[in-house]
């Protein structure tokens, strides 16, 4: 199957996945951009290799309140 018609046959409940640099592009056109902080949070869970759950659970820790 090539790649164009991937899309095509993909089902919304199969879902897609989008890159960090194109999800970065995609922010910078909304006016979202990260912090110093939370590209170093992003870059060190990727060094460790940490999965979503433990990504999710790290930023939750940092946001939490009391």
């Amino acid at each position: 199957m090539t790649e164009d018609n991937r899309h095509r046959d993909q089902t919304a409940e199969q879902g897609f996945l989008l890159g960090a640099e194109r999800f970065e592009k995609i922010s910078a056109v909304e006016g979202i951009v990260l912090s110093d902080d939370m590209k170093h949070r992003a870059d060190e869970a990727k060094r460790l290799g940490l999965s979503a759950e433990q990504r999710i659970e790290r930023i939750k820790e940092v946001y939490r309140k009391g």
